[in-house]
């Protein structure tokens, strides 16, 4: 049951003839942080509130602070204690987190506020906090919100602090690339590892490209080495992708990879790519034919014609026009609506579309604070992630696919 203050400031709190301070709640600062409107008039106080103001506030909630860590609504208000709270406050709050942190990174609501802590706390407090995950790393990071706590400490923990990191990932390396959540990790890793670890990964990611490349969630990070490995292995997985292209191009979660390489491959690797496109195989079957029909390969197509400039792009635009017209002659012209519109043919009222709006899975959790992100019902992350973070949710590939990276975001109830 609602105090009378609080139902009052539900009804008045948003009228201009009712202007409420933090003063006006002190005892009520629990209730209030617990409840959406509240919550949010706590949040947005405590910005710009002098240090008594906060000290009262924080002595309300600090018996009451691992509950409210896992309320929906007062999770926002511990926080705002870490971003704006004095050093003794963040301290103290971390204190509450010890012998807790598997527990709190596994809970939805939680989960930010532990990232939230790693953000503001000292380093000695970062590895106390960390080590607790060690018996627990491989659940922890395989959890649909503890990979994002996982993920945070890769990227902000200094390195001496977390070896029991990757010595989890040793040997583990494929199928954690090839899980919903494991995938996210190894790409943090790759990104803020050292550069032996980064080797390591890589050792084991090379072993079994061909697999990863067709998976639902390793295709990400063969994507994230196309897009950001160093050059030895992007060369390595673009040849593994161009000895197998047209199959690859018409693979649900494979075509992804390839337009990754078309993008981020060299001019003369995309020439390649046209040149095996554009000739017809010992069948005499033209392979942009096939392509063209293919819901997947489709996509492909397009993104040639959007990487490709010049002479090239038109060389190949003269390609694609007789199979074009053959194809739309036959009925085909769903699949042919886009590449109309790119190729410049009169007639055109379809919008441009792209592999990414509409075919692959959804994305990973972005700011504490933020609605739902349009590609991911995935619990949120206080941090926007990099490349390539599905969520849990993966559709299917003809509804929508997109290239996540970083962040998957929960329909928030309000903050």
């Amino acid at each position: 049951m609602r105090s009378a203050l609080l139902d009052e400031f539900r009804v008045n709190g948003n009228k201009s003839n009712k202007r409420y301070e933090l003063r006006d709640i002190y005892n009520h600062a629990v209730e209030f942080s617990g409840d959406q409107h509240g919550s949010r008039f706590i949040q947005q106080k405590l910005e710009t509130a002098n240090s008594d103001e906060k000290e009262q506030i924080f002595r309300e909630i600090e018996p009451n602070a691992l509950q409210l860590m896992k309320d929906v609504f007062g999770n926002y208000v511990v926080q705002k204690f870490f971003e704006y709270g004095s050093q003794l406050q963040k301290k103290i709050l971390a204190e509450k987190m010890k012998g807790k942190v598997v527990d709190l990174s596994v809970q939805v609501y939680a989960c930010r506020v532990v990232q939230k802590a790693l953000e503001h706390i000292l380093v000695e407090q970062q590895a106390e906090l960390t080590r607790e995950l060690e018996p627990e790393i491989l659940r922890v990071i395989k959890d649909q919100n503890g990979n994002h706590v996982v993920q945070k400490i890769i990227e902000l923990v200094p390195r001496q602090y977390i070896d029991f990191i990757m010595n989890a990932v040793r040997g583990q390396v494929t199928p954690l690339a090839s899980h919903a959540y494991g995938c996210r990790v190894i790409q943090r890793l790759l990104e803020h590892g050292t550069e032996e670890d980064k080797a390591e990964i890589m050792g084991e990611l090379h072993a079994s490209a061909q697999i990863l490349i067709t998976d639902q969630y390793g295709n990400y990070v063969a994507q994230h080495v196309i897009q950001n490995g160093e050059l030895e292995d992007r060369e390595r997985i673009i040849q593994l992708v161009m000895g197998q292209l047209l199959t690859l191009s018409k693979h649900k979660f494979a075509s992804n990879v390839v337009e990754k390489c078309i993008e981020f491959g060299t001019p003369a690797q995309r020439t390649t790519i046209r040149e095996q496109l554009t000739t017809a195989g010992p069948d005499g079957n033209n392979p942009l034919q096939q392509m063209m029909r293919d819901q997947f390969g489709n996509y492909v197509i397009q993104k040639m014609l959007g990487q490709l400039q010049g002479e090239e792009r038109d060389a190949l635009v003269e390609e694609i026009k007789p199979q074009f017209y053959n194809l739309k002659k036959s009925g085909a012209s769903r699949q042919l609506q886009a590449l109309e519109k790119l190729l410049g043919l009169s007639g055109s009222k379809s919008e441009t579309s792209t592999q990414s709006d509409t075919n692959s899975v959804a994305e990973v959790p972005s700011l504490t604070h933020e609605t739902n992100s349009p590609q991911s019902n995935s619990p949120p992350s206080t941090h926007a992630s990099a490349v390539g973070a599905p969520s849990n949710d993966t559709a299917d590939k003809g509804s929508s696919k997109s290239i996540p990276g970083v962040a998957l975001q929960v329909q928030d109830v309000e903050s």
